[in-house]
């Protein structure tokens, strides 16, 4: 009896197996695999080299009619293709970006399909659905589970609290929490990117790509254990206008699902890029990659650039003959030092038009726009409005149309603090109606970027950093200096960063604290000048005081010549959390941004990028008394050696920047 029981066990174990079905892809260099198996379920395990990076991790779609995509899933096909090609990116740090992958397409019944791709650093998956007719999301499932025990850098959601509904409503600026995964806060919920230390010095770093009319992903872990879990924000049911002078939309009720179409989708693409060292993850490329093309065609029209910014130095000029404030004194003496610099916008931030009233028709009375717009057009200058975002959603075609008229280049748009499907469609119909209009758009308190800059490349940069406004603020527990060498290799991998970087007053760990009206940063100047290469910042802003700038010209020279697009970018080296080293090229010329932590730090770059011939740079490094005094540094034109390698000495909070040129013979 017992043999019989035995082989019975063994024919059902044959039985399971031989109905699943097995899937296997591989990146083009082949060191990067997808397992996938679809039983009862869809499941992956991603493997790198021989090292497993995930377990079996399985996906699904839960839709409102109890259909569920990936569970006892009907396959009716499959697809494989390789695609080998490169992509234009007009405003980014590459102008070129080759895109290589290997792709499967595994085909459901019911109208859907579940589509993996394979690059040489990472793998993502996406669900899409050809449904003719109008159907809700009730959920996704999408889960990480690692191998072993690890650590992980985790940006939680700034409000602690135990509703989800107002973590669901934050500003998505956090520094990063080095810890296990399995000593999660289990009170909060995270946001991506989020990056998990693997085997062999490997990182994984979990991003989302395209996210277009759907809701963007948290990560929680609740069980304390080496899983990772999707959570959704559900649909908003009632928003009432309030927050920040009547400037934000506060949601009062959702709906129990997290989305709802008319018809046919193509989900968001969850990413897992695989590093096998630092530095690779500052070079990433997978987002953009990911994202759909260029919706608007012609990107002539969008100009890049510095901003001279009002808001963060608090309107605050000296030796000037007039009162400083919101009002056209000020900002025309804004446009003159910003076209007396080569500066190609300056930003009206909040404060120009009526407050509390959420309508941006209506400026303050010490405001003539239309007069501003005029000298400043006659000085080769942009201006740019702040513009909440309750009010711009008001008549986002009305204010695109009646601004663009005036002259106005573009709009900084702040206060979305949310991520759920009708604030994500937001972002997409504000993107396509301003670029309608030929004007930029900023997004400033949001989510992390997803891909949108490649599909409207009107949109221009995003918040959703803990930046240097921060410093405004923030007391000392607040170790800036290590974040900026973190972001490089985390939230800068999903793009561009507004943030507002270039301040002239200079702390050391010790002499630092906030003040609002005249700010200051951690660690030194060059530490700040550093910013402006290190960072990808498509529109720059300089956000000290004209006054302080020009007291400070060799800086202010040095910050407004320099590019924030770029024909190629090439990651140097780095260790995430100590220090970074970044090269940047736009056409003949070379810029070398490096940073550290609060360690001094000697590094040696290795220049050969640069080729044959004989080149020169300029540099400003970090000074001798540095550590006393930050803003201690020291300018030099020095030669690059012909084994192309330099030394450099970074104070404590320190930095480096060099620009590079080939002596012409």
């Amino acid at each position: 009896m017992k043999k019989n029981l035995l082989t019975l066990s063994f024919l059902l174990i044959v039985i399971s197996a031989l109905a699943q079905k097995q899937f296997v892809l591989e990146s083009p260099d082949r060191k990067l695999k997808v397992d996938i198996t679809i039983g009862k379920a869809v499941e992956y395990k991603i493997s790198h080299a021989g090292d497993v990076m995930l377990l079996k991790s399985p996906i699904s779609l839960t839709l409102g009619d109890g259909q569920v995509f990936g569970v006892n899933p009907g396959l009716s096909g499959s697809t494989k293709k390789t695609i080998d090609q490169i992509i234009d990116a007009p405003v980014y740090k590459r102008a070129k970006i080759k895109d290589n992958y290997n792709e499967l397409t595994l085909k459901f019944r019911n109208d859907y399909n579940i589509v993996f791709r394979a690059y040489d650093d990472g793998i993502a998956y996406r669900f899409e659905t050809s449904k003719k007719s109008p159907f809700i999301v009730e959920n996704e499932q999408v889960v990480f589970n690692f191998p072993a025990e690890c650590k992980a850098y985790i940006p939680y959601v700034r409000n602690k609290e135990s509703s989800l509904e107002k973590q669901f409503y934050n500003s998505f600026e956090n520094v990063y929490t080095h810890s296990r995964l399995s000593e999660w806060d289990t009170e909060r919920l995270a946001f991506s990117p989020l990056l998990v230390e693997g085997v062999n010095g490997k990182k994984v770093c979990i991003v989302e790509a395209d996210l277009i009319d759907y809701p963007g992903m948290y990560l929680y872990n609740g069980n304390k254990s080496n899983s990772l879990i999707g959570v959704f924000a559900p649909y908003p049911k009632d928003v009432k206008q309030g927050g920040h002078n009547m400037l934000q939309g506060e949601v009062q009720s959702r709906e129990s699902y997290i989305a709802k179409f008319d018809q046919s989708a193509k989900f968001p693409w969850r990413a897992i890029i695989v590093s096998e060292n630092d530095k690779e993850l500052v070079d990433s490329d997978m987002v953009y990659k990911l994202a759909a093309p260029n919706q608007i065609g012609d990107c002539s029209w969008i100009k890049p650039g510095k901003v001279a910014w009002d808001w963060w130095n608090d309107w605050n000029l000296y030796d000037v003959d007039f009162k400083t404030g919101i009002n056209n004194d000020t900002y025309k003496y804004y446009i003159d030092f910003a076209s007396e610099n080569g500066i190609e916008y300056i930003i009206l931030d909040e404060g120009w038009s009526v407050n509390l009233a959420a309508d941006l028709y209506q400026v303050i009375p010490d405001i003539n726009l239309s007069e501003l717009v005029t000298y400043a057009k006659k000085r080769s200058v942009g201006l740019i409005l702040w513009a909440g975002y309750y009010a711009l959603n008001k008549d986002i075609e009305g204010i695109s149309k009646h601004y663009s008229e005036m002259g106005i280049k573009g709009f900084k748009v702040d206060f979305m603090d949310r991520d759920d499907q009708l604030m994500v469609d937001f972002h997409y119909k504000a993107a396509e109606i301003t670029a309608k209009y030929k004007m930029l758009i900023d997004y400033h308190g949001t989510y992390k970027p997803t891909g949108l800059q490649r599909t409207f490349p009107n949109v221009i940069n995003f918040e959703g950093v803990y930046g240097l406004e921060q410093m405004k603020w923030s007391g000392l527990e607040t170790d800036q200096v290590t974040y900026d060498v973190t972001i490089p290799f985390i939230r800068q991998v999903a793009g561009p960063v507004d943030y507002t970087q270039g301040a002239m007053r200079n702390a050391t760990r010790d002499n630092y604290h906030p003040v609002n009206s005249e700010p200051m940063s951690q660690g030194t100047r060059c530490h700040q000048l550093a910013e402006y290469v290190v960072f990808e910042s498509p529109l720059n802003m300089m956000c000290d005081s004209p006054s302080n700038y020009l007291k400070e010209k060799e800086c202010l020279d040095f910050i407004s010549q320099t590019p924030t697009v770029w024909d190629q970018t090439i990651a140097l080296s780095g260790e995430i959390g100590k220090y970074v080293s970044i090269a940047r090229q736009k056409g003949d010329v070379w810029y070398v941004g490096a940073m550290t932590n609060w360690d001094e730090r000697d590094l040696e770059l290795d220049l050969s990028f640069l080729g044959m011939g004989e080149f020169q740079a300029e540099i400003f490094k970090d000074g001798a008394n540095a550590n006393k005094v930050a803003r201690d540094y020291k300018r030099e034109i020095i030669s690059i050696p012909t084994n192309k390698k330099i030394k450099i000495k970074m104070a404590q909070g320190g930095g480096f920047i060099a620009r590079i040129y080939k002596i012409k013979t």
